[in-house]
């Protein structure tokens, strides 16, 4: 059982842990073939010259705007979703659906940017086809800066829901049968049972995937954001992953963009903190 977990104590070690010495270039002119040694040390400079930046609120709205969507319109879905596929009663139909609902989540970021692409072009795409037969105009909705939200949320709404909702299907293999055999009794329809039963069945793992879920309100996936980019909705998709990226990976520029990584993964700790108070002190569930 040791060596199993072995990989995953070596990948959070390697990828997690070991990186975090080298948070202090965030306060030096880092200099690679110098070292910390032949930097000088600049402490807050970088933070400064961030916060001060023309694309500090620019980014600081962007994330926040994809990440408060993707709260409100995503995270509700596989709640949705594992409550309806509990009602099914036919087992081989239920595992069908899941296994179907499962397979977008394995799909590899670049080909389901391909698949948006191609669904959504102004010439071929299937989405545009079917607005010119109801006598409409073709959209480039990639090269219009309000579209690129709502593709945004809504391939993460097709990709992650089935997946998402596995953790609360095992949620509700926990509830007593005897309390809906107790609702039927009493005369509770399936809607009241689902108010009454089912979801405080699940609730504490709710609130835990919700704290986890605030936890991240800094971080939106750069993968697809960043494959979804162009010149024409980068004012709403440029984010702090693709900006990290474009400033340490591209323009090397490593100490400016460990200091805005750092501030972004001390706000993201200081949300999953006040979260887990608030549910805490409403009597929830916490992370601890």
């Amino acid at each position: 059982m040791y060596l199993m977990l072995l990989p995953v104590v070596a990948y959070f070690g390697i990828f997690k842990y070991w990186p975090m010495v080298w948070l202090r270039m965030a306060f030096y002119k880092y200099k690679l073939l110098k070292g910390f040694e032949g930097s000088k040390y600049v402490g807050l400079a970088h933070f400064t010259k961030f916060f001060n930046s023309m694309d500090f609120w620019m980014l600081l709205r962007n994330t926040l705007t994809l990440n408060a969507l993707s709260l409100v319109l995503v995270f509700p879905v596989p709640i949705l979703f594992a409550l309806l596929l509990n009602e099914i009663g036919h087992a081989r139909f239920k595992k069908l659906v899941q296994t179907v609902s499962y397979l977008p989540y394995f799909i590899s970021t670049m080909i389901l940017v391909s698949m948006i692409n191609t669904f959504l072009s102004p010439s071929l795409g299937i989405v545009n086809r079917i607005i010119r037969s109801l006598g409409g105009e073709a959209i480039y909705f990639l090269g219009k800066a309000r579209y690129f939200r709502g593709v945004y949320i809504a391939s993460g709404i097709w990709q992650g829901t089935g997946w998402g909702a596995i953790v609360y299907l095992s949620a509700l293999t926990s509830i007593d049968t005897s309390l809906y055999e107790a609702a039927v009794v009493d005369g509770a329809g399936r809607w009241k049972q689902t108010l009454h039963i089912t979801l405080p069945g699940i609730r504490s793992t709710i609130v835990i995937m919700f704290i986890l879920e605030i936890g991240h309100m800094m971080n939106v996936g750069f993968e697809k954001v960043y494959l979804l980019q162009n010149d024409l909705n980068i004012s709403v998709s440029e984010v702090i992953s693709t900006y990290l990226y474009k400033k340490g990976i591209i323009q090397a520029d490593y100490s400016y963009s460990t200091a805005v990584g750092l501030f972004n993964a001390v706000v993201n700790f200081s949300l999953v903190l006040i979260s887990n108070t608030i549910s805490r002190k409403l009597g929830e569930t916490s992370l601890w």
